[in-house]
């Protein structure tokens, strides 16, 4: 892949990528990853949450 290519995808997004995660409440840090909440709720969350426990997705504040 071309270096001008990485991350481009970014600039179109809104606030490009970056927000407030759900699960951490980190401010500010890119939200790119998908956590599924136990009732199909899809969320954003940053890359550390990816693979947070259920339990701390569910009870996630949206």
């Amino acid at each position: 892949m071309a270096k001008t290519k990485r991350g481009r995808i970014l600039w179109s997004m809104p606030s490009r990528g970056r927000g407030t995660c759900p699960v951490c409440s980190t401010t500010r840090i890119k939200l790119l990853y998908i956590a599924n909440k136990s009732d199909g709720t899809a969320l954003k969350v940053c890359k550390r949450c990816q693979n947070a426990d259920q339990s701390r997705v569910d009870a996630a504040i949206v």
